[in-house]
């Protein structure tokens, strides 16, 4: 997402990440990341509970699509995070209209199971082009 913070930015995007983990390791996650959005501590986990972003099994965990991811990172010189807190909190993404509208919503059933930027952006794009045709100042998705 960060290589595309100039599109999020032009298209009157908003990012908020949302994490369960405790105050200080979240400020460490931060400062570590450089996170360049806000971040919400929802320790109650009710806005997971909201959309549905339950626990994950043991196999959606760990198994064969997460140690890929990890072989993927590994492979680009990068490292995994090691892992903390509860493990088994599934996470997700949702995209909710300047109307308060919930306009996609995507529950991860495991760390690795990620949709791409495209999948998130291009419902976001279609409606910046129909807006810009009728010369509205934001999309309405």
């Amino acid at each position: 997402m960060r290589r595309h913070g100039e599109e999020i930015e032009a298209l009157g995007l908003r990012v908020l990440v949302v994490t369960f983990e405790a105050p200080e390791v979240a400020e460490e996650y931060v400062g570590e990341t450089k996170l360049p959005w806000p971040l919400l501590i929802d320790s109650s986990r009710r806005l997971y509970a909201a959309y549905g972003m339950g626990r994950g099994g043991g196999w959606a965990i760990w198994g064969p699509a997460t140690w890929w991811a990890y072989a993927k990172l590994l492979a680009r010189g990068r490292r995994p995070r090691p892992a903390s807190g509860d493990v088994h909190q599934l996470g997700g993404d949702v995209l909710i209209d300047p109307g308060g509208t919930v306009a996609l919503h995507h529950v991860g059933e495991g760390p690795a199971d990620r949709p791409g930027i495209s999948w998130l952006l291009d419902p976001v794009r279609r409606a910046a082009e129909r807006s810009g045709a009728r010369g509205a100042d934001r999309p309405t998705l």
